[in-house]
C-alpha cells in the first residue's frame, strides 16, 4: 500500500466554528510527517478525526485502506498517543500497559519489552501514575501506542513536559520507527522539535492547511541568515551588491542571496561578519512565526 494515512477534504464544524477546514494529505510508509501549527490551529480535532474519536462534519481520513473504526484490532496497527495526561492516576505504570496488552492479546513479555524501551523501572512501573512527574508520564503515554507493534504512530504533541534528554530519545525511537518502514504523523507547536526528526511537513492555521511538502522542498530557497558588526553597513552592502536583504524579528539580516553572494558583498564594503549561515531553520521560524501571528486563536472571538 502506497499510503499508510489518506486524508480527503477533512471539514469539522461546530455550529459557527470551523476547527478543521478542508483538509487533505497522504503519509507514506517510512517517514516522519511533522503537522505543525500554534495552538488552537485544528491539529488535534484532525487527529481525532483520523482516530475515531470525533465525526468528520465531511470529507473521510483512512489509515492502512479504511476508517480507523473498521480496523480490525486497531491497536496491533496504529499507535495512538493524544492525550498523556488523561491516564488513570490511581493506576500503576504496569497496570496501564498490562491492560492495553490484554485488550490486544499480547503476553506479560511485551509489557516489561515496552517499560524498558521507554526507560522506566520496575521500581517506577509500579508506582501509581499520581504520583509521575509530567515527563514519567509522557514516557508512559508514548509506550500504550508502542505496545501493539503498529505501522503508524498518530502523536499530538508527544514531547510535551519531557526534558532535553527525553525529547532527544523521543526523536531517536520515531526515526529508529520510520527507519524500519513505519509510518508516523507527529504534532507540534514546538517549532525545533519537530525540524530536527520530520522529513515531511504540513503547516496548519485557522484548520487550513497553509503549506505542506517535504522540509527540503518548504526551506528551499530560503537564502541566508547573516549578521555584521556593523548591521546596518551589511544592509545597505547587500543592496548595493543588488541584493535582497532586511532585517528578521531577532535582530540577524536575512537575504534570498547565497551564503557566497553574501560573503563577498560583506568582503568587498570591508565588514566582519558576525554570523553567516543558510537560513534553514530560520526559514520554517519565520514562516512559522507569520503563521502565529496572523492565525493565533488566542484573544480572538471565535
Amino acid at each position: 500500500m502506497d499510503h499508510m494515512i489518506t486524508v480527503q477534504n477533512l471539514t469539522k464544524r461546530y455550529e459557527s466554528f470551523t476547527a478543521v477546514d478542508d483538509i487533505s494529505f497522504t503519509l507514506s510508509p517510512g517517514t516522519v510527517t511533522g503537522f505543525l501549527g500554534p495552538n488552537g490551529a485544528g491539529k488535534s480535532t484532525a487527529m481525532r478525526i483520523m482516530t475515531g474519536l470525533t465525526p468528520p462534519t465531511s470529507g473521510t481520513a483512512t489509515i492502512l485502506g479504511k476508517p480507523y473504526a473498521e480496523l480490525p484490532n486497531p491497536g496491533r496497527q496504529v499507535g495512538v498517543l493524544l492525550d498523556a495526561s488523561a491516564q488513570h492516576a490511581g493506576r500503576t505504570g504496569r497496570e496501564v500497559l498490562a491492560l492495553g496488552a490484554m485488550v490486544m492479546g499480547l503476553g506479560k513479555a511485551r509489557v516489561d519489552e515496552m517499560l524498558d524501551l521507554v526507560g522506566l523501572t520496575p521500581d517506577e512501573a509500579r508506582r501509581r501514575l499520581g504520583h509521575y512527574s509530567l515527563g514519567m508520564r509522557q514516557r508512559l503515554g508514548i509506550a500504550p501506542a508502542l505496545l501493539g507493534d503498529p505501522e503508524v504512530l498518530v502523536l499530538d504533541e508527544p514531547a510535551n513536559g519531557l526534558d532535553p534528554q527525553g525529547i532527544h530519545w523521543m526523536r531517536g525511537l520515531l526515526k529508529g520507527f520510520a527507519e524500519q518502514g513505519g509510518t508516523v504523523l507527529l504534532s507540534s507547536h514546538l517549532l525545533h522539535e519537530v525540524e530536527v526528526v520530520a522529513d515531511q511537513l504540513i503547516l496548519i492555521g485557522r484548520g487550513r492547511i497553509v503549506r505542506q511538502g517535504s522540509k527540503a522542498e518548504l526551506l528551499a530557497g530560503s537564502g541566508t541568515t547573516a549578521n555584521a558588526l556593523d548591521r546596518d553597513a551589511l544592509v545597505m552592502a547587500l543592496q548595493h551588491a543588488g541584493l535582497a536583504a532586511d532585517v528578521t524579528p531577532s535582530g540577524s539580516v536575512r537575504s534570498s542571496a547565497t551564503t557566497e553572494e553574501v560573503s563577498r558583498a560583506a568582503l568587498d564594503a570591508g565588514l566582519v561578519l558576525t554570523e553567516l549561515r543558510g537560513a534553514d531553520g530560520a526559514g520554517l521560524e519565520e514562516m512559522f512565526l507569520q503563521l502565529t501571528s496572523s492565525d493565533s486563536r488566542e484573544g480572538a472571538v471565535a
